[in-house]
């Protein structure tokens, strides 16, 4: 055919979206399918992007954002419609969290049913603005193409993060002419260098300090920017915290590294952050849990921060240097300037000294396998410990919710950037979603999901998804029978204990062989270790059910010192209900004498409905 024959070609908005996305270097989306998006969803298969069908919603948008966070690329999550659209919210607020770049596509009603309460309808733009970077809807179908491709430049420019594309259902269908995209394949920023005089002042600030401290954060996974971090930090020779849940931005058996901050970590860590005399805030962006209620940078901490959008601490303590740069970038400039130094050779070495006394109080209070226990099921602590043995290197952890990550937190060593997916946004049911998205974004590489047997339950009909799809995952259940966080916080400001943290019996082990997993309960430390190997060598998604005896909590906490009920040396599941007592029947009572019956008019068959 050639260009004039094909100037009268014609496409569908659906299929115009999906080859922008393909253009964009989109490759993996994330369904439940609906009515409405139906012509995308041809459109994604026939521009080669797989369209994976999850269980829910809100699953679909977790896998999306672990995609997009390890990738750096945009990944895609589809909903339909108003339940379809708010299903998707828990996962698109992760993603602003975690900066993700996720382009969240959502069908709606025809333009002419827009404001009668039609079927299913919703304000989508409304309803998402407050959550992700930016949501619009597309009114014209001549402006999908321009808007498909704002919406992707909008989600990798600058702090990514997700964005929300409204589709009416007639404008889905609707036809444009063929072959009007214009931009290629997304690629992030194209940062220039900062100001190498800023970063002088950067570089004098942590020279002439007596503690200086970097807290780097998810941007230097972002620039792919561990191996210069560590070049930076062994040349000036200050040593490294990660901020929460961003823990294998720096390889953890560096001498250099000293935890992670935030909910989990040893004393050690907060106890070094507020000796800093002088603070490197590297590509993160100071968030409350990383800053322990923003209590650091401390008051009396000179500090500069590095970081895309840099926002404060949001404290009076102001920083003295701000940089507005990519991580890649500021290091690249720091070592042109670094090569050109000359530094006290005295006082490095005592640095030195002072870091490796740092790093040794860091390896004794992260140690989470050594307090005594042989009571009933598993020590949490030595579950980790195994953990980081026997996994292979590249695996990449996942985290639920719940104080069952604490340990993890603490105890797991990181060795290569890419291998830890927590969102710092903190909700139930990540963990496995975010195996998923990982497996499937790294093929070969095993994803293994850190879960409590609440946060779990929210999604593990995902378990059929990561069956279905052939997913190299690993999924493993702390079994308190408790929402066992907020138990915690119920005791700790007196409340009554078990007040709707008290959960019932799951055999887990049994759903996930009913998924066509592999399931297996251990039901103590000794039994861990060999079922591990066994879900490792089976060839399919498994999952290991933890009886965890209720009184473990964080690691600080250890084995809780309140009566509790105790723990069954295996996991137990619930008791069949007892048949009611039978019921005195009541004295007979005469019969009213019977009315005739009126006639009933008959009852209009109700319109059918189109599902969702």
């Amino acid at each position: 055919m050639t260009i004039a024959e094909n100037q009268g070609a014609t496409t569908t908005v659906g299929a115009a979206l999906a080859e922008g996305l393909a253009r964009a270097g989109v490759k993996i989306a994330f369904t439940v399918p609906g009515e409405s998006v139906l012509g995308l969803i041809d459109g994604l298969a026939a521009n080669h992007i797989r369209v994976v069908a999850t269980r829910h919603e809100g699953a679909a948008a977790f896998m999306a954002a672990a995609v997009a966070q390890l990738t750096g690329r945009p990944a895609v999550c589809v909903g339909t419609r108003a339940p379809g659209a708010t299903n998707l919210a828990i996962g698109l607020h992760s993603a602003r969290s975690d900066s993700a770049p996720v382009i969240a596509i959502v069908g709606g009603v025809r333009r002419d049913l827009q404001g009668r309460e039609a079927f299913q309808e919703l304000d989508v733009v409304r309803a998402f603005e407050p959550i992700v970077k930016w949501a619009a809807e597309v009114k014209d179908a001549a402006d999908a193409v321009a808007m498909v491709e704002r919406a992707v430049a909008t989600a990798t420019r600058g702090r990514p993060g997700p964005v929300v594309l409204a589709v009416p259902a007639d404008v889905m269908d609707a036809t444009i002419p063929a072959g009007g995209g214009r931009a290629g394949a997304a690629h992030p920023d194209h940062h220039p260098d900062p100001d190498p005089a800023l970063v002088r002042k950067v570089l004098h600030l942590l020279a002439d300090s007596r503690r200086p401290l970097i807290l780097a954060g998810a941007g230097v996974l972002r620039a792919r920017s561990t191996d210069a971090l560590v070049r930076f930090a062994e040349t000036m020779r200050v040593p490294v915290v990660s901020s929460w849940r961003r823990g294998d931005l720096f390889p953890n058996d560096n001498p250099l590294y000293l935890g992670m901050s935030g909910s989990g970590a040893p004393g050690s860590v907060l106890a070094r952050l507020q000796e800093a005399d002088a603070l490197l805030v590297l590509g993160c962006r100071l968030g409350e849990i990383t800053t322990y209620g923003y209590r650091v940078p401390g008051p009396t901490t000179r500090w500069a921060q590095v970081d895309i959008e840099p926002r404060g601490a949001g404290s009076s303590n102001r920083p003295d240097v701000v940089i507005a740069a990519d991580v890649a970038a500021f290091l690249r400039m720091a070592q042109r300037v670094l090569a050109r130094a000359a530094f006290d050779a005295v006082s490095f070495d005592e640095r030195t000294a002072a870091n490796a006394v740092d790093r040794e109080a860091y390896e004794a209070s992260s140690v989470v396998d050594a307090d005594p226990f042989d009571g009933p099921g598993v020590h949490p602590g030595r579950v980790v410990a195994t953990l980081a043995r026997v996994l292979p290197p590249e695996a990449i952890i996942t985290t639920d919710a719940g104080d069952f990550g604490t340990w993890a937190a603490r105890g797991f060593r990181f060795r290569r950037p890419g291998t830890f997916l927590g969102s710092s946004a903190g909700p139930m049911g990540y963990g496995l979603p975010a195996a998923i998205g990982a497996a499937l974004a790294r093929p070969g590489r095993l994803g293994v999901a850190l879960a409590g047997d609440g946060g779990f339950a929210t999604t593990m009909a995902e378990l059929e998804t990561a069956v279905r799809e052939r997913t190299h995952v690993i999924v493993v259940v702390f079994d308190n029978g408790r929402y066992g966080m907020i138990w915690r916080q119920q005791k700790e400001r007196g409340s009554v204990g078990g007040l709707a943290t008290r959960l019932g019996a799951v055999d887990f082990a049994a759903v996930a062989e009913a998924c066509g997993a592999l399931g297996l309960t251990v039901g103590s430390d000794d039994e861990f270790e060999p079922a591990l190997r066994q879900a490792l060598e089976s060839g399919r998604p498994a999952l290991l059910h933890l009886a965890l005896d209720p009184r473990w909590t964080t690691p600080d906490a250890g084995l809780a010192s309140v009566e509790i009920e105790a723990m069954p040396t295996e996991v137990e599941f619930a008791e069949p209900v007892a048949e009611p007592e039978p019921v005195a029947e009541p004295e007979p009572v005469a019969e009213p004498v019977a009315e005739p019956e009126a006639e009933l008019e008959p009852v209009a068959e109700p319109e059918a409905v189109d599902p969702e």
